[in-house]
C-alpha cells in the first residue's frame, strides 16, 4: 500500500490543474509547483500579497518511477542546492523536497552569496527560524502524482 499524503498549495485563486511556470525569478527549488505539508504556511502564500487568497489541497501519491530529491533539514547540501538553483542553474530531479529559505532566509543566502557574510554567519543566523516544508514537482510526470480535493478561500486575520 502507498503512502498517501494531503498537501496544500496557497495561490489567488483555486488551481484544480497544477502547472509549472516559468516564472521571472528563480526560486529555491528552480521552476516548479509548489506545495507544503504546512496548512498555516501555505496560507501565508496565499495571502501575503493583499490579505485574501486561497488554500488548495491535493492527494499526493509517491511514485518510485519518479526521480526525488529529499533534504530532510538545512544542510551544507540544502544550501549549495539553493544556491544553483537560485542562480539559474536546472536539475534533473522530477520533486524535490525540503526546508524552505523564507524571505529571511534567503536574504541570508543572498548575503553568502554576495560574500557579505561567511557560511559559518550563514548557520548561525538561520539556525533559528521557525520550520518551513516544501515540495516542488518538475515534471508533467511528477504533477501526476497530484490529485485536486478542493479549494478554499482563505484571508489573513492579522
Amino acid at each position: 500500500m502507498r503512502e498517501e499524503i494531503v498537501l496544500y498549495h496557497g495561490s489567488k485563486g483555486i488551481v484544480e490543474f497544477p502547472e509549472i511556470r516559468v516564472t521571472k525569478y528563480n526560486k529555491d527549488f528552480y521552476f516548479g509547483f509548489y506545495c507544503t505539508t504546512l496548512a498555516e504556511q501555505a496560507e501565508r502564500w496565499a495571502t501575503r500579497f493583499d490579505g485574501k487568497g486561497f488554500l488548495n489541497e491535493y492527494q499526493y501519491t509517491p511514485n518510485e518511477e519518479l526521480s526525488v530529491k529529499k533534504f530532510p533539514e538545512m544542510s551544507e547540501e540544502w544550501l549549495d542546492f539553493i544556491v544553483a538553483c537560485r542562480s539559474g542553474k536546472p536539475h534533473n530531479y522530477d520533486i524535490v523536497e525540503g526546508p524552505m529559505a523564507n524571505d529571511t532566509i534567503f536574504n541570508y543566502v543572498q548575503n553568502y552569496v554576495d560574500g557579505k557574510i561567511s557560511r559559518e554567519a550563514f548557520w548561525d543566523l538561520a539556525r533559528f527560524k521557525r520550520p518551513t516544508h516544501q515540495i516542488s514537482f518538475h515534471t508533467a510526470k511528477a504533477l501526476t502524482t497530484l490529485k485536486f480535493l478542493k479549494g478554499s478561500e482563505v484571508r489573513d486575520e492579522e
